[in-house]
């Protein structure tokens, strides 16, 4: 068994820890009906995931008749009440989740999260899951305000420390997450099987992975 040289290891959820595609795009179509918009084809998801509910409307209203900011703040309150009461309909481990999370564990390891989504429906649906008690700390993009999520440092600068400090790393899917690790000074290893905003190999992360039995012979790696 390889030996894991961190004490904390975080994950990002959307498109990494969790493939909550389809959770999303029924609750993104959802909003997009109340204002006559045409719905996303849900393959069509992974690409507007990842940098919060707010930025996925935001991207799905300029691509599906143009951005009316006016429509957003309602909008997004009726996007995220349908996906508050459906959140953990189809959403699911990755491939091999579980028996990393177990492995780490199993270590001594640190389990954390830090996700641009609100850190309300983080804790829901980890919850909903079963899964919420496995981490020390769930971090979403409203937990330290405003101008603080990914690929700000700060979300993960507040994870290391709400975990009790040490040498940690992250895992995560998208820019927003490398950007985010490489500003707080963290290794940090991508997967090719999330949401991703630039290729997997473009990102910049220390390793990349396409199933979660890589991630601890690359964390050992680093």
């Amino acid at each position: 068994m390889d030996k894991i040289p961190f004490d904390i290891v975080g994950f990002d959820l959307d498109g990494t820890l969790l493939d909550t595609a389809h959770d999303l795009g029924h609750a993104l179509n959802h909003a997009l009906a109340l204002v006559d918009r045409p719905a996303v084809p849900l393959t069509d998801m992974r690409r507007l995931i990842g940098g919060g509910t707010g930025t996925m409307l935001r991207n799905a209203l300029a691509e599906t008749g143009g951005l009316d900011s006016a429509l957003l703040p309602d909008l997004q309150d009726r996007l995220i009440e349908y996906y508050t009461d459906n959140i953990a309909v189809h959403s699911r481990l990755f491939p091999g989740g579980l028996e990393m999370l177990d492995t780490l564990a199993a270590q001594g390891v640190t389990l954390a999260v830090a996700t641009n989504k609100r850190e309300s429906l983080a804790v829901r649906l980890f919850s909903e899951l079963g899964l919420l008690d496995r981490f020390t700390a769930v971090l979403g993009g409203d937990t330290l305000g405003p101008q603080t999520s990914k690929p700000r440092p700060d979300m993960l600068t507040e994870m290391v420390a709400r975990c009790g400090g040490g040498r940690a790393a992250f895992v995560g899917d998208t820019t927003y997450d490398v950007g985010a690790a490489r500003a707080a000074g963290l290794p940090v290893v991508a997967v090719r099987f999330g949401f991703w905003d630039l290729p997997p190999d473009q990102l910049g992360a220390d390793a990349v992975i396409d199933h979660f039995d890589e991630l601890l012979p690359a964390l050992a790696r680093l």
